[in-house]
């Protein structure tokens, strides 16, 4: 690093659970965001603000009116616009130097595991069971970290399953494919449901400090599944162990 990478970066370097050796791995890491919405706006911000070097931004939608009031990657001016590049953007007036990579459509099967193969951590900040089970898949494969999160009416969610390690559940121990099907896509759209705009902030923050966690080694990931109310403003943790009958997991293990 220089000194202008060390001064930039000093607030997180004091921390000991970071230190230089830690924001030199994240500098050197590599963050897939699979959505550029929501969760995906604060995501890509706050990895790109902490120093993390490479982000590849995945999503194929382009900016409407009804996503200003929480996709905060996005404004005005971006109506129309692809997300991804509206969200390398903004990302880049934040830092320049973040190495920015985007994938302008929807992607599944090989081409998705091709995606996350080079990922130091892959964040799925989608909103549908379908594209979330297919990242799971993906990053079962690739032997990837996945931080999962979603956030719909007042209510939130994060997971993170380090699928580097044997005995980790994977998202579909969590929620069983065949259990939600297009049904379940539905009902966990925030454009069929609403969302209040700052649950978003929260959860693709949370993701946030946790992927910086695994690139940065610094504390413990996050076990289980976490609920966020906000009506109640109460957290709630549970833990999530694999199923030895998990349809994607146990067939790997």
């Amino acid at each position: 690093m220089n000194d202008q990478a060390l001064l930039r970066y000093s607030r997180q370097i004091m921390l000991p659970q970071v230190d230089i050796a830690g924001q030199e791995r994240l500098l050197a890491s590599h963050a897939v965001i699979v959505g550029a919405g929501g969760l995906g706006s604060p995501v890509a911000l706050y990895l790109a603000a902490a120093g993390v070097g490479r982000m590849t931004l995945i999503d194929d939608d382009v900016v409407e009116l009804s996503n200003l009031q929480r996709q905060i990657a996005h404004g005005e001016a971006d109506l129309g616009r692809l997300k991804v590049e509206s969200a390398t953007m903004a990302v880049q007036a934040l830092n320049a130097e973040c190495q920015i990579d985007v994938i302008a459509r929807h992607l599944d099967g090989v081409a998705l595991v091709e995606a996350v193969s080079d990922a130091d951590v892959v964040l799925d900040c989608t909103d549908r069971f379908s594209s979330r089970y297919a990242i799971n898949r993906a990053c079962l494969q690739a032997g990837k970290p996945l931080v999962s999160g979603a956030a719909i009416r007042f209510s939130g969610q994060l997971a993170v399953f380090d699928l580097r390690e044997r005995e980790t559940p994977c998202y579909a121990c969590l929620y069983p494919a065949g259990e939600a099907g297009e049904q379940s896509d539905q009902e966990m759209r925030c454009a069929e449901n609403g969302v209040i705009a700052p649950l978003v902030g929260m959860i693709g923050t949370f993701q946030a400090l946790e992927a910086m966690k695994i690139l940065s080694g610094a504390g413990t990931p996050h076990r289980g599944l976490s609920t966020f109310d906000g009506l109640s403003g109460e957290w709630r943790h549970f833990s999530v162990s694999r199923d030895p009958q998990c349809s994607v997991c146990s067939v790997k293990g």
